[in-house]
Formats: C-alpha cells, sequence, structure tokens
C-alpha cells in the first residue's frame, strides 16, 4: 500500500481562506486519512531535501564517535529527556506488555512484528524544541538542552530542522482539526509551550547489519504526532488501523507523520496511536551495500521529532468526541497516564 502525499503547499499559501471547499476537502483528507492508517506523508515545501541532509550528516558524525564521547552527553538522572541514550536502554513496550504479546500472537503471520528479546540496538539524542513554560509541575521534562562538543554547528542544525518539523506537525495539527470539525487551534493551542523533541537515532549498521535485526521493538508513541524526515536507510515497518503490516517508503523531499497516544485520547479513539517497528530487512542490506560501495556511513539516522501537548495540559476528548462511545474507555485511559506523557 502507498501512503497518500499530502503537499502543504496550497493550505500555506491560502491559510487564511481555511473555508475554502477545495482546502476544506484537503483537510478532510488528512483527519480521515491519520484515523484510518494512522500515519501519512506530506511535502512542506520549508523542509527541504538539504536541510534533512545537513541534518542528517552531522548526526552520522555524532553517532560514529566514540562510546567513551557520547556517554558524556548522557543524563540518566533527567530520564534521558536531555542528551544521549545508549544502545540496550529504551524498552519496546512489546517486550514487556502481556497484553500487547497476546494481541501479537493473535495476528496472521505475514503480519506480525518482530518479537524483540531486549532492549533497544538503537542510540537516541533528545534535543528540546521550542520554548518551556516557567512553570511547571514536570522539570524533567523541560530541562536545559546538552550540546556536545567539538560540533560548532550543533545548536543552528538542530534548531533549523526542528522548528521546520515542528511548523510542519503544526500545519497537518491545523488541518486535522478542521478536517475533524473542530475549531482550527484545538490541537494547536494545546501544543503551545509542549515538550516537543528532537529525536534522532542511530544504528551501527556495520555491528548489527543483518537481516531481522530488531532496532527499535514493536511499540507506539505516548506523544501528539511523530514526524520523521528521510532516513538514508529503509526498515521502517508500520501498522494500519486494520493490522495490515507496511514497509515505509518515504520519497526524496517528503516527511512521514504518525499518530501518538496523546491524539488518541483527544479524539476519544477515533484516531488510535500508531504501530512500528524498526527492523533490518533485505531492502537494509541492499542499502548498506550501497553504501559500502560509496565509502558512505554505515550509521542509520531518523531524523525524529516528537511534538507533544503542553506538559500541564489536561488531556481529554475533544468537541464532539466527547460523546463518542469510546470516550468513556479514553478518559479512563488518561487517568491511568497521565504521569507519563513523555516518549516510550
Amino acid at each position: 500500500m502507498e501512503l497518500p502525499v499530502i503537499d502543504l503547499s496550497s493550505y500555506l499559501s491560502a491559510v487564511s481562506n481555511d473555508r475554502d471547499p477545495r482546502l476544506q476537502s484537503l483537510c478532510a483528507d488528512v483527519s480521515r486519512t491519520l484515523s484510518e492508517t494512522g500515519a501519512l506523508l506530506v511535502k512542506d515545501p520549508r523542509c527541504t531535501v538539504e536541510d534533512n541532509d545537513r541534518f542528517i550528516d552531522m548526526m552520522e558524525n555524532y553517532f560514529s564517535a566514540p562510546h567513551e564521547f557520547k556517554i558524556r552527553q548522557e543524563r540518566p538522572h533527567l530520564h534521558y529527556q536531555v542528551g544521549v541514550t545508549p544502545e540496550r536502554v529504551e524498552v519496546p513496550r512489546s517486550l514487556v506488555d502481556e497484553e500487547m504479546q497476546e494481541k501479537v500472537k493473535e495476528m496472521p503471520e505475514e503480519h506480525r512484528p518482530h518479537v524483540p528479546v531486549g532492549a533497544d540496538l538503537k542510540w537516541r539524542y533528545f534535543w528540546r524544541i521550542g520554548d518551556r513554560p516557567s512553570n511547571t509541575k514536570f522539570q524533567e521534562l523541560n530541562a536545559e538542552p546538552v550540546i556536545p562538543e567539538g560540533f560548532p554547528e550543533w545548536k543552528e542544525t538542530m534548531d533549523s530542522w526542528g522548528y521546520k518539523m515542528t511548523a510542519a506537525i503544526e500545519v497537518v495539527a491545523e488541518m486535522a482539526a478542521i478536517g475533524f470539525g473542530l475549531p482550527k487551534d484545538a490541537f494547536t493551542s494545546l501544543m503551545k509551550l509542549g515538550p516537543h523533541l528532537l529525536a534522532p537515532t542511530g544504528s551501527d549498521l556495520e555491528k548489527y547489519g543483518q537481516v531481522g535485526t530488531v532496532f527499535a521493538g514493536y511499540h507506539y508513541d505516548l506523544n501528539f504526532l511523530t514526524i520523521h524526515g528521510r532516513s538514508r536507510f529503509p526498515g521502517l515497518n508500520i501498522w494500519l488501523r486494520n493490522g495490515q503490516k507496511v514497509e515505509v517508503k518515504v520519497p526524496v523531499g517528503r516527511l512521514l507523520i504518525q499518530t501518538g497516544k496523546q491524539v488518541e485520547w483527544l479524539t476519544g479513539g477515533d484516531c488510535i496511536a500508531g504501530m512500528h517497528e524498526v527492523v533490518a530487512t533485505n531492502r537494509t542490506i541492499d542499502a548498506i551495500n550501497a553504501a559500502k560501495e560509496q565509502k558512505r556511513s554505515l550509521w542509520r539516522v531518523s531524523s525524529t521529532l516528537f511534538a507533544h501537548i503542553a506538559s500541564d495540559a489536561v488531556l481529554k476528548p475533544l468537541g464532539r468526541f466527547a460523546e463518542s462511545p469510546l470516550a468513556k474507555n479514553t478518559l479512563q485511559c488518561v487517568q491511568e497516564n497521565m504521569l507519563n506523557k513523555s516518549f516510550l
């Protein structure tokens, strides 16, 4: 299945006239796609191929640095919410969630995820994007950033790419709200001062470049919406709402957006958090071989950003979703998860 590509250009150029029937139809496409598949591809003229390449080049250099250097940016006392997270630290939900494990067993074999045998093999770097509240009950989600030595371009590169991807998320959030019949700012007003995180991952394909290797075990994200720039190595699988497993192919110059748990709560279950994993496939091996021939880096970098609802905002079904039959169950989930709003 090919995910639809939504060109944001027309909405950006006519944002003051969002009542235009053509824009209404485009917004309906966004909300329907997020509801039916949990993912969509977007083209944002403000996010260029050069921006993505510049970011990935820097992160390849960082992740290829010695282990002893990278762990200087580790902040475990802040629950890894800033700085680097080494490999074998993040534990995929499917490794510990017995209910999820039972659901996986019931899937048709061709749609089952790979079963992780331990913590993820990827590294990650968390970099805050945007302003943070001066007064919050969630200080660990709003800590000061960590800048590694020897990367004078670090802050400018991280901020530039992070703000551009956040801007793309905000446009999609507006369009989804309109498509759902909510006020245009229903989601974006709740995102203000949220703990948005640029969170690139690094997977060492020279060390772990075998078919079936799990870099990120089957899971969903706890944030609002997740956005990815195009990686230089394939391997991302997602699951549509109907249970179908899809190997994602992100075209050059496009961005992939996935739904997180917060949008599930805000829509009373009309959208559900999208399941996904990152594994080495035959296509990954082909890309590894091509990179070796071209003497390029063998670190698989994902330019991922997690957009969040503000830490102190109350998550509850919005507008018409409050009357949904699923709303009661959604509110119960909110109460159980209010103390854990960060990415998992």
